[in-house]
């Protein structure tokens, strides 16, 4: 078994598409029309297993936009290249919320993305 999706609550499947696609570098795996202004949008890095499904608000789900971490940080982003990455994304205006620093775990920076939700970029240390 494995983790396949990971929904997330975004405004508009377009804002969501902006952030993960033209900031993250991810790619779309799919976006299929659903009928009634609903889509089925995958996004992912490349190459990764896990994926995220783009969930589009609706109603009282509104209100829990960015919050689904409850405030803090709940999506880790591995790296092999942390400089480079910490490099495009801060090119293509990702809100890094501190300056890198180096843990026992390896090098991090916590973002936030344009929902208001905390994202840690790790490259993991070594393994010894």
């Amino acid at each position: 078994m494995h983790l396949a999706l990971i929904a997330i609550l975004v405004p508009t499947y377009e804002d969501g598409l902006a952030f993960f696609v033209d900031q993250l570098g991810f790619e779309v795996i799919e976006d299929t029309d659903m009928g009634g202004g609903k889509r089925w949008v995958r996004v992912a890095p490349p190459g990764a297993q896990t994926q995220f499904l783009l969930a589009r608000a609706v109603d009282d789900q509104r209100a829990y936009i960015g919050q689904q971490g409850g405030g803090r940080v709940w999506l880790f982003l591995h790296t092999d290249d942390f400089d480079r990455d910490h490099a495009a994304m801060s090119a293509a205006g990702v809100a890094f919320a501190e300056a890198p620093r180096h843990e026992p775990y390896g090098t991090v920076a916590v973002f936030t993305d344009p929902f208001g939700n905390r994202w840690d970029l790790i490259e993991p240390a070594a393994a010894d």
